[in-house]
């Protein structure tokens, strides 16, 4: 068995208490103070997640865009310079080998895809193999990240950057887009393309200045409420937005029309790996659908318990489930036969034998 890996931040970490997990062969905090406070105060002020085990592939040279067209969903060529999608990348099978962002740093010949951890290496030998003539670089190594997410995430980073020009592009970045920077020497990337349904920014910056950074952040955010964010947070986060993790909501079987993520798929505009399977399995006709339900009758849901009709027939499988911070109350999100997704519908969840109330609602479960 390998040591699990230790990011650029894991010494901050240890200094700040934080209960140290393997996390797809990393060493990183699962909590400090507590999963429901750190939640909460994501939700309130602004919190800091150390996301540097997430992968970093680059694309460059003349053939990069078309290299990118061919081995994911979304429509690349319509990203300009500094703008980011989400995207994905089919396989031969009908399902995804991943869930990515896709960053241009320069239009038709850079692009940086930040990948998941645990399909780092997978994802590098897929992109080499069914490479259309790009420079394809791993550069997982070089970059650490810093999320940065809370209402007062941008007042945050104005103070950090405030003797910097870019600390106005930290208020008024849109949506998915990306700027370069730099901070004390050290090349940064600012990205607007969170993972916790709440405004904020993620920072690519080289190894070397992470820990700097991570500092100057919890230093300077004290008044505002600043609090280092662990794993389970994050996963909550995440829950209550309804966002898709892989390997639970998607994965290499599972046909992403399924999972609502058609919007990122654009057939019409190009063609691509794996088109045609995809769009078979959809015009097949579907016959489960990814849903997000609130437990009616007391009880948790958790990832692989069964999902039952109300006749008492299985419908499927609860992909990921909590009890929500911000709702006081137990959600989940799960695959259901098509004909049992309707908003309003009764199900039960299969909790250790035990048949308890849920029904299929809106989401995501919060507004922001």
């Amino acid at each position: 068995m390998t040591n699990p890996q230790k990011t650029p931040l894991y010494e901050e970490h240890v200094k700040l208490n934080g209960r140290i997990v393997d996390f797809a062969g990393w060493s990183l905090p699962v909590q400090y103070v507590g999963v429901k406070e750190e939640h909460l105060n994501v939700r309130k002020n602004v919190g800091l997640f150390d996301v540097s085990h997430m992968g970093e592939i680059r694309f460059l040279g003349p053939k990069a865009l078309e290299s990118l067209e061919w081995m994911t969903t979304n429509s690349v060529s319509r990203l300009e310079t500094g703008d980011a999608q989400y995207s994905l990348i089919p396989n031969e099978q009908g399902g995804l080998v991943d869930d990515i962002i896709i960053y241009c740093l320069q239009k038709n010949s850079d692009y940086l895809v930040c990948v998941n951890a645990s399909n780092t290496e997978k994802d590098f030998q897929w992109f080499k193999s069914h490479n259309q003539g790009a420079d394809i670089i791993n550069q997982s190594s070089f970059w650490a990240q810093i999320a940065i997410q809370g209402p007062k995430a941008s007042e945050l980073c104005q103070r950090i950057f405030q003797a910097n020009s870019i600390a106005p592009t930290c208020a008024t970045m849109k949506p998915f887009t990306v700027k370069s920077a730099y901070f004390k020497e050290h090349p940064i990337l600012i990205a607007s393309t969170g993972y916790t349904g709440e405004k904020g920014v993620e920072i690519y910056i080289e190894n070397s200045g992470a820990s700097k950074l991570w500092q100057l952040l919890i230093e300077s955010g004290q008044d505002l409420g600043v609090m280092p964010i662990g794993l389970g947070a994050r996963d909550t986060l995440r829950v209550e937005m309804k966002y898709p993790l892989y390997g639970n909501e998607i994965n290499d079987t599972m046909n992403p029309y399924a999972a609502g993520l058609g919007w990122v798929i654009k057939p019409d505009l190009k063609d691509f790996l794996g088109k045609n399977l995809l769009l078979e399995g959809k015009n097949k006709g579907l016959t489960q659908k990814l849903v997000g339900f609130k437990m009616i009758e007391k009880g948790i849901p958790r990832t692989g318990y069964s999902l039952f009709s109300f006749d008492n027939q299985e419908i499927g499988k609860v992909t990921s489930g909590t009890h929500s911070p911000s709702l006081d109350a137990p959600i989940g999100i799960g695959y259901v036969a098509s004909r049992q997704s309707e908003i309003g519908t009764e199900i039960f969840v299969d909790i250790r034998g035990k048949k308890v109330k849920a029904v299929v609602c809106k989401t995501p479960f919060i507004e922001r």
